[in-house]
């Protein structure tokens, strides 16, 4: 130690008494060139003209989109600058498949027109345009994944998802809303058509809609299939059904009056409507791939393919649809100020999306239970789902608030993590529905039971019936329309709850409306459900880990008792206490083990390593559940019984 402390000085001292002339050659130190972006910013301006968008999509075998996309150019124009839509309505982040995009040609008075890809914004294409040139073709293919390591997939041979931002391109330095743009689409023989566009028309086989604004096409996607249904729901509201095979539509009467019961819920719950009409679009299937994206007029969405006939036992999968179509209100017509942009290049900011996603998420569950979509026991599943992790299974909450995990589809756009429990995800969804429930109790106590969150929705989302436009807001419009409802300070409770890391787990919503989280050994309806119908074995609150049907873990909880173990993302359990691994050998195993101090032995392949691992299980199996703490009715039943007859 007293060697180090002298030497390291004298050394110092020799390094600046070195002539200069005797040091090493200059190390090469280039400065940054400017990064410019050369695409025009948009301006709140009329495009010229109509562009007029021409797709088949018969090539259902190859999962191919051809494209034709006449563009009037601007008189006198020499220069055309076209995108590839990028920052995605709904995506919160920049997820435009620009990949997907090939074969692209121009061509301008009969003649191919040279391009260039920006080198800054890729999504940009650069045209020199010949002198004259009254408009611009475009030709591409779009290409529709094969599998789901290519990404989600929007063909199948039974049904197609025609979603117009991702096989289109618009003019830069236009808000998008006026840019004026006719669609038509050629489909395969015999298929239904649905989407929320207007004027639709079918010459010849091919269907057509009245030119629109090009944001309004954007938000207007179209479900197509073999085998199809339209069921009216009331109120110029309508399921429309895509499906794998025809007998998955037959859904019965008295369950599809539940989706009647969710349009009554929802307009008594918002007290206006902000579309003219309104399509659930609905693809039954497990070839296509998952969705669940709002839109202003409609909504895309996918359920299992046994979810509308096997009612009860595909419970768990139905709440996407209450989801989404809260959307309409919040997220679509009421709108974080820094979420809307003029166009699809400027950059968005999600910075409220525990505003938009999480009391959505709220909304979706209570709309659920109101309506009978979802039972009451599946729903109480849900938030005992989301309690139980917030209170045992995600260490990340230590550092991390749910005001940062808003950034996560930027950061992480939704990419698998190793660590899921430490880094977080988007925890602005289920916690943040939790904080809105605590909001709702608050309400509910100051005003003696007078007024709740549903004061707040008429409030916030009630207003100008009829306009289907974008109202946006922040947090003070936020807050101080809580305070309308009931005077409270508002900004300190989300500024805690939702702004700060460190929190006590959120659970005082649920205690304040009369229930408590409790474990069990067994799974709730809602897990129950759902680890069937996805053939995953969730041992997360015991072992510390999710399984899929061989045995190989999924997610492991960071501090765990197999993370402790050593057992982590990708290892594959082979055997427990020396027999072969299945889902009731290690169940017997855990709920034997508990109150032992003798660890469970799994047999555990890691690659080409196969390891003997003892894990500490005292505690058996464990499962988050929500009880009343008395009896008679409580305040979450309330909040979640019906408003309408």
């Amino acid at each position: 130690m007293k060697n180090t402390f002298v030497v390291a000085p004298l050394a110092v001292a020799l390094s600046f008494s070195t002539p200069i002339a005797a040091q090493a050659v200059p190390q090469s130190a280039p400065q940054a060139i400017p990064v410019v972006h050369s695409v025009p910013k948009a301006v709140d301006t009329p495009y010229p003209g109509v562009i007029d968008l021409t797709i088949d999509a018969r090539d259902t075998q190859r999962g191919v989109y051809r494209v034709t996309e006449t563009i009037p150019v601007v008189a006198g124009s020499r220069q055309l600058t076209l995108l590839i839509p990028l920052w995605l309505p709904g995506n919160h982040s920049p997820v435009g498949p620009v990949v997907q995009f090939a074969d692209i040609r121009f061509a301008a008075n009969g003649k191919p027109v040279s391009w260039r890809r920006d080198p800054v914004d890729v999504n940009a294409f650069h045209l020199d345009l010949p002198a004259g040139a009254s408009n611009v073709t475009a030709t591409f293919v779009h290409t529709s994944p094969l599998q789901t390591s290519e990404g989600r997939i929007t063909m199948t041979q039974e049904m197609l998802n025609l979603q117009w931002e991702k096989m289109s391109l618009y003019p830069a330095g236009y808000y998008v809303r006026q840019i004026k743009v006719k669609p038509t689409v050629t489909f395969p023989d015999g298929w239904r058509v649905f989407t929320a566009l207007d004027g639709q028309s079918a010459p010849n086989g091919t269907i057509s809609w009245d030119a629109t604004r090009y944001d309004t096409l954007v938000d207007s996607p179209i479900f197509a299939g073999k085998y199809a249904q339209k069921f009216d729901l009331g109120h110029n509201v309508s399921m429309d059904v895509v499906a794998d095979k025809p007998e998955l539509l037959a859904i019965k009467p008295e369950n599809l009056a539940h989706f009647r019961k969710l349009v009554d819920e929802a307009l008594a719950n918002f007290g206006a409507r902000h579309f003219d009409h309104y399509d659930f679009l609905l693809a039954l299937t497990d070839r296509m791939g998952g969705i669940g994206l709002e839109h202003h007029r409609s909504s895309e969405n996918q359920y299992e393919p046994r979810s509308l006939i096997d009612w009860d036992k595909m419970d768990w999968d139905h709440n996407v649809i209450p989801h989404e179509f809260t959307h309409s209100w919040n997220g679509k017509y009421r709108r974080p100020a820094d979420l809307w942009t003029p166009d699809y290049q400027q950059t968005k900011q999600d910075s409220l999306l525990w505003m938009y996603e999480g009391q959505t998420q709220f909304w979706g569950i209570v709309l659920a239970a109101r309506s009978g979509v979802q039972s009451k026991n599946i729903v109480l599943g849900s938030l005992a789902n989301w309690a139980g992790g917030f209170a045992q299974g995600e260490p990340g909450r230590a550092w991390r608030s749910v005001e940062d995990t808003t950034n996560d589809p930027i950061i992480n756009k939704r990419q698998a993590q190793p660590y899921r429990s430490l880094q977080r995800a988007e925890d602005y969804y289920t916690e943040g529905a939790l904080v809105w429930l605590e909001a709702d109790q608050i309400i509910r106590a100051g005003t003696k039971g007078r007024k709740g969150i549903d004061d707040f929705a008429k409030a916030f989302f009630g207003m100008r019936d009829g306009d289907w436009g974008e109202l946006t807001y922040n947090f003070d419009t936020i807050v101080n329309t809580l305070n309308d409802v009931y005077p409270y300070d508002w900004a300190a409770f989300l500024e805690t709850r939702i702004g700060q890391p460190g929190q006590p787990a959120p659970l005082k919503g649920i205690e304040m409306a009369g229930y408590k989280l409790v474990w069990k050994d067994t799974p709730n309806p809602y897990d129950d459900g759902r680890m069937k119908g996805s053939h995953y074995l969730d041992l997360t609150y015991s072992l510390g880990v999710n399984l899929n049907k061989e045995g190989a873990v999924t997610s492991t909880l960071w501090d765990g008792p197999a993370f402790n173990a050593g057992i982590v993302n990708g290892a594959k359990i082979l055997a427990v206490n020396g027999e072969a691994y299945d889902a009731d050998t290690i169940k017997q195993a855990i709920t034997a083990a508990k109150g032992s101090k003798d660890p469970i032995t799994l047999l555990v392949q890691r690659g080409d390593h196969f390891l003997t691992v003892p894990v500490a299980v005292a505690s058996g199996l464990r499962y988050p559940w929500l009880e009343p703490v008395s009896k008679g009715e409580q305040g979450l039943d309330r909040l979640l019984a019906p408003r309408t007859k």
